[in-house]
């Protein structure tokens, strides 16, 4: 992978050019019967054509590396192993570059910014690379997040490219889905994400929301040295999700599980929005149990509305409570009765698994047969004989995405959680505030 900017393809035709050529390779090796020798060299030219890319090419990389399901299970770890470097190393961009794009967002010269800066990137991902420095005067030590100089520009061609939209749609399950809303959803998250002053604000609202659940770490953000094009937060590290994973302490890998799902289900439901990236770069473990959480640029808020429904449904299955939760899916999906509401709810109770076999150790075999269960389910939507089919609502692109990145995370840490009553423990006093507000009965 090369470290020059200049080797980002700038163009829309060559940029489908690359992706085009990437896709070809993973695609043969998935459809040939290939030898393991050739199935990592197309892993390993598929990868350094999506990281040279970074935008999209690299999202694409990100999700074929670490979420269970997409690729065929005999050449999804030979796929992973070559694809891990873009969840946290992409391509870099060139020190002076960096630079100059920091004093030309904060209009000051580096040296009055920053005590000590470290010109070697601790991480490069698919739209920015992050650098280790100390504050002038304080010396704190923050992590310096930086846009990468010309990714803009790239990432807008991506969002003109409708195929590639589409096979990102298709990998959270949303091909055949209404495909139109779903690109649309595309595009105003990815937009979002080179707007770091947007990313700050997400961020201060997640440090705000969970204050109380002291396993979760968010980094504070220093304003007066972040832009749009540039983010600056505290430095915290810990453990990899690699090393987290191998960890041999199954009671602590269990403490991780837990403040992972608090991190994400008790924001979505009970605060109304979720961080619709997983992917295992954005964390860092700690041996007390607590879980570090970077990378705020995707988030989706929802209404109030659909808020109290989800409350619902997880609550039924969290009291495993089987006609409440059927009742659950009806309302939150707009269901109508007939083939497709039995399809769905079938659908539904797979992925609430975790719930109603609580305590549950959620494994790779699991994530795959739900990832497989919606891929069937677009062939079931064309072969209806009745007039019962619902499309997904706004909003559901990005669940499906974190669930599937998020269980293939868990997986990872294989560790039996009482995810029921974690889910009780927040949801339960939602819905006491609910029906004092006369929200539910």
């Amino acid at each position: 992978m090369s470290d020059k900017s200049s080797s980002i393809p700038k163009s829309r035709l060559g940029r489908i050019a690359r992706l085009a050529s990437a896709g070809a390779r993973t695609g043969a090796s998935m459809f040939l019967n290939r030898s393991e020798q050739a199935t990592a060299k197309s892993a390993q030219k598929t990868a350094t054509a999506l990281g040279d890319m970074r935008a999209l090419g690299a999202k694409v990389g990100q999700m074929l590396a670490f979420v269970d399901g997409i690729l065929p299970e005999d050449q999804q770890d030979i796929f992973a192993e070559h694809l891990k470097p873009l969840l946290e190393q992409t391509p870099t961009s060139p020190f002076p570059a960096i630079k100059a794009q920091i004093e030309a967002e904060l209009q000051k010269p580096l040296e009055e910014l920053f005590e000590t800066f470290d010109e070697t990137p601790l991480a490069s991902a698919s739209l920015g690379q992050v650098h280790r420095a100390t504050l002038k005067g304080s010396k704190t030590e923050v992590a310096v997040k930086v846009l990468h100089p010309g990714i803009e520009d790239a990432l807008k061609q991506d969002l003109k490219n409708v195929k590639l939209l589409e096979s990102m749609a298709a990998m959270v399950g949303a091909r055949k889905f209404d495909s139109a809303t779903m690109i649309a959803e595309l595009k105003e998250r990815f937009l979002e994400e080179i707007d770091y002053s947007h990313e700050a604000k997400n961020q201060k609202e997640f440090i705000e929301f969970h204050k109380h659940n002291k396993n979760i770490i968010i980094p504070h953000i220093y304003d007066s040295h972040s832009s749009t094009r540039v983010l600056t937060s505290d430095f915290l590290t810990g453990m990899t999700y690699d090393e987290a994973c191998a960890h041999p302490d199954e009671s602590l890998r269990a403490k991780w599980c837990d403040a992972l799902w608090r991190f994400y289900y008790e924001a979505t439901i009970v605060g109304n929005m979720f961080n619709a990236d997983p992917h295992p770069g954005n964390y860092r473990f700690l041996p007390n149990g607590d879980v570090i959480f970077f990378d705020f640029g995707c988030v989706q808020r929802q209404p109030e509305e659909r808020s109290i429904l989800g409350c619902k449904l997880h609550l039924a299955a969290a009291r495993n409570d089987d006609e409440a939760f059927e009742q659950g899916c009806v309302n939150l999906m707009g269901l109508k009765g007939g083939t497709w509401q039995d399809l769905a709810i079938d659908y539904m109770r797979l992925c609430f698994e975790p719930w109603f076999n609580a305590p549950y150790r959620i494994e790779s075999a699991y994530v795959r047969k739900v990832v497989q269960y919606l891929n069937d389910l677009k062939f079931d939507v064309m072969k209806l004989k009745d007039d019962s089919f619902v499309p997904l609502g706004e909003g559901m692109l990005f669940v499906n995405r974190l669930q599937f990145g998020f269980y293939s995370v868990l997986a990872g840490l294989n560790a039996e959680v009482d995810y029921a009553s974690i889910e009780r423990s927040y949801l339960e006093p939602l819905e006491q505030r609910l029906k004092t507000r006369g929200l539910i009965p």
